[in-house]
């Protein structure tokens, strides 16, 4: 039988160099060969029955697929696929390539613990894979919730309004995914605040502002990404338009820049001959302290004409409403 040189090269390039003996066996090169290219070192053997066919690749993608080939049982159906931070990382979600490799199989199997791998079983699959991508991974929605339940809830609203602004998913993709999850570490706080993102809200920040300074403490409903043309077209995070209040929310992404600063100082200023007044709350006003930041933020509200009245939040020793702000 005649080795398929051309296909086995095919093979190799979509999995990053590496080839498994599977394939190799599969077009016709024998294992005797396969042995003689490792004792040569024209390939290195990596994990049992994976090999490495350009020597000296040492990057995560290689390394990482490497495992993933080494615990596929089927040379033709992925029955293993990426799962959490290492699917992120793929999809290009999460920059830094992970420390720790998160893999997901179908139930059915019972792969034997891995240093440095983390592998769950999951009862879906046919939904939950991406077969169109490789290496083998969980769909974008999938991934971008698998991440939100790894942290705290704010970590949680940061990563899908990230992923959202980033258009890696839209929010109709993430309810679907939701729907599959009812059991979701954050689902209650997920829900809600996909209705934010929808409208508008383009950071945990700003969601956090949304739900824990602006409705917990029964402020008017602001306008999200409402526009203004003040030197050029520009888009603001919160407005509450019937008393010309912007209220920008700075989060820990796209406002570190001494440049940024400035852009935004010149913003504002352009906007009071409007008679649009723009003030500006930091990570830490809605993370840390939402109730004095409301406090604020009624306060320029009443002074604007604003005839409502802030309430109290249910968060413990919140004195809006008792003067003890």
């Amino acid at each position: 039988m005649a080795v398929d040189w051309a296909g086995l090269r095919r093979c190799a390039n979509r999995q990053h160099d590496l080839l498994t003996l599977a394939q190799c066996r599969a077009a016709g090169l024998g294992d005797r060969a396969v042995q003689w290219r490792v004792r040569s070192g024209r390939w290195v053997r990596l994990h049992p029955c994976v090999y490495l066919t350009r020597p000296g690749r040492s990057e995560w993608i290689v390394t990482a697929s490497a495992r993933l080939l080494s615990l596929q049982r089927d040379p033709v159906v992925g029955d293993v696929a990426f799962c959490g931070r290492s699917a992120a990382h793929l999809w290009g979600v999460q920059p830094q390539a992970p420390a720790r490799l998160d893999l997901v199989v179908p139930y059915t199997r019972c792969p034997r613990p891995i240093a440095d791998v983390a592998v769950r079983r999951s009862m879906r699959w046919a939904d939950l894979i991406d077969d169109r991508a490789w290496p083998w991974r969980t769909t974008l929605p999938a991934t971008v919730l698998d991440v939100a339940a790894d942290g705290s809830p704010t970590d949680c609203l940061a990563t899908v309004a990230r992923a959202v602004q980033q258009q890696r998913v839209s929010v109709a993709e993430l309810r679907q995914e939701l729907a599959r999850r009812p059991g979701h570490r954050h689902g209650a706080v997920l829900r809600p605040a996909l209705a934010d993102v929808a409208g508008g809200a383009q950071s945990g920040a700003e969601l956090l502002y949304l739900r824990d300074v602006e409705r917990a403490h029964g402020l008017p409903r602001s306008v999200s990404q409402s526009p203004s043309d003040a030197g050029r077209r520009r888009w603001h995070d919160h407005e509450y338009t019937a008393y010309r209040l912007i209220v920008e929310v700075d989060g820990r992404l796209g406002h570190e820049q001494w440049a940024d600063r400035v852009r935004d100082g010149r913003r504002d200023r352009l906007l009071l001959g409007s008679d649009r007044a723009t003030t500006r709350v930091f990570w830490a006003d809605v993370a840390v302290t939402p109730c004095r930041t409301a406090h604020d933020i009624a306060a320029i509200l009443t002074a604007r004409g604003w005839a409502g009245r802030v309430r109290p939040c249910r968060r413990p020793g919140c004195g809006l409403g008792h003067g003890r702000v």
